[in-house]
């Protein structure tokens, strides 16, 4: 068929006639869009908002921190060098790092292999022994503080790391996170290990943990985390200077007669930053592992 003036104005008048009659798009859900945007801008901002004071703080004198000065400063160098005269940082920062790390890896292994047994091996009183597990997690650490603190005097452990490290590693919370994760583990894959002659512990080491490697990425920035600002109860059972951790040291530093505050948020920066570089070393896996996805 051939194409006419007359055709091509015909077509041309009908799209116009189309457009008037159609109807007026609906402001309400661009508008409930847009709150949410803004409620999720101002959300972020009281978030980061901390960390950008913190970091302004670290540039400032004492005196202008107090004065609420919300500018950057030219004070950052001073405050670095007070805080390393007065700081051993390369000591408090190897004790918080061994803790932290030794603790980590402690706390993934025994609580990974609790969560996995809890999942695949079955028995009649299994559901009555996780549900005690989380009952136990109502109890406040503070109601076991002294419990604890009598054992590892009895047992000569105080002022060490281990007194430290050995209460967080049979993590309730992290069992129970992986026997969640656990369950979309897929069967088949155990069952196939089992059929080419693998052994329990085989399939755990080869099968299982390169499956999970999400959910063990979410759980060391939980733990790693939670080992690095930990502070009530290396307080309580680190009792010389040598063996400090850095949360201790910045405490102790707050309670001065007269704090330098520039320099606190100095070494308040510098502990922040290595739970940001796990965090961000291991930001994707976490996503996947706290979604539960299995590859």
């Amino acid at each position: 068929m051939s194409v006419t003036p007359a055709t091509l104005g015909g077509h041309a008048e009908g799209a116009r006639a189309r457009t008037r009659t159609r109807a007026p798009a609906d402001p309400l859900p661009m508008l409930r869009r847009a709150l949410v945007y803004v409620l999720l801008s101002f959300a972020a901002f009281l978030s980061v908002f901390p960390f950008i004071w913190m970091i302004i703080g670290a540039t400032n004198r004492s005196a202008d921190i107090i004065r609420g000065k919300a500018s950057f400063g030219t004070h950052l160098f001073d405050n670095a060098v007070t805080f390393f005269t007065q700081v051993d940082a390369v000591r408090i920062f190897w004790n918080s790092g061994f803790i932290a790390i030794v603790g980590t890896i402690l706390t993934l292994l025994i609580s990974s292999l609790a969560g996995y047994g809890f999942e695949m091996f079955r028995s009649r009183v299994r559901e009555r022994i996780f549900a005690l597990l989380l009952l136990l997690l109502s109890i406040p650490f503070a109601a076991m503080m002294v419990p604890l603190f009598v054992m590892f005097s009895q047992a000569k452990l105080t002022n060490t790391f281990i007194a430290v490290i050995l209460p967080t590693v049979a993590s309730i919370f992290i069992i129970f996170y992986f026997r969640q994760a656990t369950k979309a583990f897929p069967s088949e894959l155990r069952d196939a290990a089992k059929i080419d002659g693998l052994k329990e512990w085989q399939i755990f080491l080869f099968v299982y943990l390169p499956v999970m490697r999400s959910t063990y990425a979410a759980a060391t920035i939980i733990v790693f985390m939670a080992n690095w600002n930990n502070y009530l109860w290396p307080l309580i059972v680190l009792q010389t200077a040598e063996n400090k951790t850095i949360t201790l040291i910045l405490s102790a530093l707050t309670s001065a007669y007269t704090p330098d505050y520039g320099m606190i948020l100095f070494g308040t920066v510098l502990a922040t930053l290595p739970t940001l570089v796990i965090f961000f070393l291991l930001q994707r896996r976490f996503v996947e592992g706290m979604l539960g996805a299995v590859k």
